[in-house]
């Protein structure tokens, strides 16, 4: 499922995830899930709220996530 969704964290992206790295693959995966690659306009609210969702709950994991042996963020 979503292949196109890369993953955010080191080491498979060296430098720190975006905002914008992580609200692409929240749209991504809610395009995948929702069969629509743009909503309707009766669906467009749900479809962002949607996205805004899980970027938030992916800023939050990525910041909670701790990856052995990599060096420590400030």
């Amino acid at each position: 499922m979503c292949r196109s969704i890369k993953t955010l964290r080191p080491p498979a992206l060296p430098e720190e995830a975006t905002e914008e790295d992580m609200r692409a693959a929240a749209l991504q995966y809610v395009r995948k899930v929702s069969g629509f690659r743009a909503p309707a306009a009766h669906n467009r609210e749900v479809f962002d709220q949607a996205v805004d969702e899980i970027t938030a709950a992916t800023m939050k994991l990525l910041d909670g996530v701790v990856v052995r042996g990599a060096a420590v963020r400030d």
